[in-house]
């Protein structure tokens, strides 16, 4: 009998094992106390927090967007002349969202996979890795969404845009959140030290920062490299958050959203694949 028992014990590991990590993800409820957990620690330390996200942002904004934009005046976006820094902001607070979602689905989650195996023992309860990487990609969107929601408001105290439509931008703005959460976990997934994280930022991040219309025009660019940056998931996100600041709706919204989410669901899959290939080993 227990020959039998142990037999079987032994056949359920190794089919565990040899599951194929491209499998589909296995996702529950049990995500959401993960995601709590994350959410006590971070109380304690939330104001620093929302300083260190806006500070860079709005230092930004007041640099390029009022410095350079009583040079530059209006720019035209579709045709329509806008201030230079409602150009800027419209496309800087996405860059926002996506460096507050990337630095944490980057450094902290990774502190916590790695450095502090705060994953390990949340595995000894009854939650699985996969709802711990979706609760990690959930979680980093939850914080570049109270980003952007504190830099809008300095938006609007500025006086930079009062459109209603600014509230269809909130959820978009969760929504590149979560994308570029997706797209730094593969990067956790890989990494061996938080020096492996300065390739993401020098070799993705910042050149997308240059080439998807936040700081100018895309019609400035080379039709080649206009051509390249129509599909990356920053210029995408811009595209459809641009024109609801300035009181307009995009206008090829569901191809912009259909990238996006096409991001997502790669950017997941191969996150979730590479993390239990790590976590197999």
């Amino acid at each position: 009998m227990n020959k039998r028992a142990n037999g079987a014990l032994s056949t359920g590991a190794r089919g565990q094992k040899d599951a194929s990590i491209w499998r589909a993800p296995e996702l529950s409820m049990r995500w959401w106390p993960v995601f709590l957990r994350n959410l006590l620690v971070w109380k304690k330390l939330a104001i620093p927090s929302l300083v260190g996200n806006i500070a860079e942002p709005l230092m930004w904004l007041v640099a390029f967007g009022y410095g350079m934009g009583a040079l530059v005046g209006k720019v035209s976006v579709d045709g329509t002349p806008v201030p230079y820094i409602l150009f800027l902001a419209s496309g800087s607070i996405c860059m926002s969202a996506m460096q507050a979602a990337s630095f944490e689905a980057l450094y902290s989650a990774f502190s916590r996979m790695h450095v502090q195996k705060t994953w390990d023992g949340i595995m000894n309860a009854p939650v699985n890795l996969d709802d711990i990487v979706l609760a990690e990609m959930l979680w980093a969107a939850f914080k570049a969404l109270f980003t952007v929601t504190a830099i809008l408001g300095v938006m609007l105290a500025l006086g930079i845009s009062h459109s209603p439509k600014l509230l269809v931008a909130w959820p978009v703005l969760l929504g590149v959140g979560i994308t570029f959460s997706c797209l730094a976990l593969i990067f956790n997934a890989l990494a061996k030290g938080y020096d492996f994280f300065t390739y993401y930022f020098t070799l993705f991040l910042t050149p997308m920062m240059f080439l998807s219309g936040i700081f100018f025009p895309l019609e400035q660019l080379p039709q080649m490299v206009r051509l390249i940056s129509s599909w990356l998931p920053l210029t995408n996100a811009v595209e459809l958050v641009r024109p609801l600041f300035m009181d307009q709706w995009p206008t090829h919204w569901l191809r912009h959203t259909l990238v996006l989410v096409a991001y997502t669901v790669a950017g997941f899959w191969v996150a979730l694949a590479l993390t239990r290939k790590r976590f197999r080993g």
